[in-house]
């Protein structure tokens, strides 16, 4: 089976969820006793200190790992049109890890769409500069397209599967199929809503379904703190148990 890792966009601990966890030490500490990974979303927003990355990473177990989104100023300022020196500075950033770094995320904005040339120019760059697994996360309707996701899988870079998804084709994965990349937002309302059950038992089957070389599902419903409840039941249905009730 495909390696699975399940967890959060951030990992805070909210009071509902705070008994499955331990006491002691930092909330990331706690968090990577429970979970095997998590996604960091705050380089989305700003730089940090090399240190601070170091610190994380020292800071949870060796199979652990964290995927990075990619910053603002390059996805949603540049639209992908920035020079080599801002991916630069944000990979090394995100390299102070270690071998905790998993999955590089891109998310485009909603109105940003598909121009080959610009995305073929900068996968170019950045394939240069990184041959780590990826992940994107497109919004506009033109990038599920044949022609957009054929340039993905030459770049071997995985189409994020979302929910809600903002066309049908965006609720499964595309791109490069060694990375599969779910990203749960919370539905109907988005960063609050909690998963059904239900929803939960059929997305545990198709990742149990999947040949793929890792499969990743991060909840970022946390607005509420049901993100955390989530992963904590899809980690069980994965597992072959059933949640207590």
């Amino acid at each position: 089976m495909s390696s699975v890792r399940i967890g959060t966009a951030g990992w805070s601990i909210p009071t509902q969820s705070a008994a499955a966890f331990s006491s002691i030490g930092t909330h990331l500490e706690r968090y990577a006793k429970v979970l095997n990974c998590a996604e960091i979303n705050s380089s989305f927003y700003r730089s940090h200190r090399l240190s601070t990355w170091e610190k994380w990473a020292a800071s949870v177990p060796q199979h652990f790992r964290f995927s990075v989104k990619a910053p603002k100023t390059v996805t949603h300022e540049a639209r992908l049109t920035c020079g080599r020196e801002l991916i630069e500075t944000f990979l090394t950033e995100a390299r102070s890890l270690g071998d905790k770094l998993g999955p590089i995320l891109f998310q485009l904005p909603p109105k940003s769409t598909f121009d080959p040339t610009v995305a073929e120019a900068f996968f170019t760059l950045y394939r240069r500069l990184h041959s780590g697994p990826t992940a994107f996360e497109p919004r506009h309707p033109t990038w599920f397209s044949h022609e957009a996701d054929c340039l993905l899988q030459q770049f071997q870079i995985a189409r994020v599967a979302a929910d809600p998804a903002p066309v049908p084709e965006a609720a499964t994965p595309g791109g490069n199929g060694k990375l599969i990349y779910y990203r749960l937002h919370g539905s109907p309302q988005m960063y609050y809503s909690a998963y059904s059950d239900s929803f939960l038992q059929s997305l545990a089957t198709a990742i149990l379904q999947q040949s793929a070389d890792q499969v990743w599902c991060i909840f970022d419903n946390t607005a509420s703190g049901a993100a955390i409840r989530d992963a904590q039941t899809l980690q069980l249905l994965v597992a072959g148990k059933q949640p207590s009730k």
